[in-house]
């Protein structure tokens, strides 16, 4: 069964490594696929919507997600199978709850802070190591997620709550969820919520954040508009979001993580 990674311990250091290290001493045949360590430092919520959004492309397997700014206090650690059947290992702090949600719900969980597989002495500050690599990699080859640690009931697992996006008056107040490395806006909003909005593919829209004004194009993608053009498009995961083409949306409009971004037809 393939394991899967996504931290935020960057690659410039070794930590990365030596949690593939672990799981191959456990099992040296098992598949590693690294998803990603550019999740920003100690940001948990970026972290859940990584995962949640790269889940429905990974095979079943168990998968790790590392975000850990409270790593060595009483947070647990978990272990968690979902209804369709992935494994997800992390902290328990919200960064695995919207893939579970996608995954069909928490089918079972336990808590792997003292889990006979862990190695021993545990750091209190890198558990990435100690914990969840060599209980990832006890999973991957056939261990009992029950052999892992100490059941728990799902309503007791750290969930991360999104804001919701405000359709009214002929527009949408959305707030700015993601900004990527090319300055791209993900927002919280979805096709299937433009109901009621005004905004129609082709037309002009309106946006209003931070105090300020702009005009972008609704477009299926980049090459529709001119270059410095903004564009309201259909991201990668099926949401909406802002980018100028070949140049940086959140720096040139202004708009900030978390910052709300009202959309209106023109």
């Amino acid at each position: 069964m393939i394991v899967t990674l996504l931290t935020d311990y960057g690659t410039g250091d070794e930590f990365a490594g030596v949690c593939r290290a672990v799981i191959r001493r456990i099992d040296p045949d098992v598949e590693i696929l690294d998803v990603g360590h550019g999740v920003p430092r100690h940001d948990v919520r970026a972290g859940a919507l990584v995962m949640r959004n790269v889940l429905p492309y990974l095979p079943i397997g168990v998968h790790v997600a590392i975000v850990d700014p409270e790593v060595g206090r009483e947070r647990r650690a978990v272990a968690i199978r979902c209804e369709d059947g992935h494994l997800l290992v992390g902290p328990d702090n919200g960064v695995l709850s919207l893939a579970w949600e996608l995954a069909g719900g928490v089918d079972d969980a336990v808590d792997i802070s003292r889990s006979p597989h862990r190695l021993e002495p545990v750091s209190a500050t890198f558990h990435g190591r100690d914990v969840f690599a060599p209980v990832a990699a006890n999973l991957a080859i056939g261990a009992e997620l029950a052999e892992a640690g100490e059941r728990i009931e799902a309503e007791d697992l750290a969930t991360i709550t999104l804001p919701r996006a405000n359709v009214s008056d002929g527009g949408v107040t959305a707030h700015a969820l993601v900004i990527d490395g090319f300055g791209n806006i993900g927002l919280n909003m979805t096709h299937a919520e433009l109901a009621g909005t005004g905004l129609v593919l082709g037309g002009r829209v309106r946006i209003e954040a931070q105090g300020a004004e702009r005009r972008a194009t609704f477009a299926r993608t980049f090459a529709d508009v001119a270059p410095g053009e903004a564009i309201l498009y259909e991201d990668a995961y099926r949401t909406l979001a802002l980018a100028v083409n070949r140049g940086d949306a959140a720096a040139e409009l202004g708009i900030a993580r978390d910052a709300e971004v009202r959309l209106s037809p023109e």
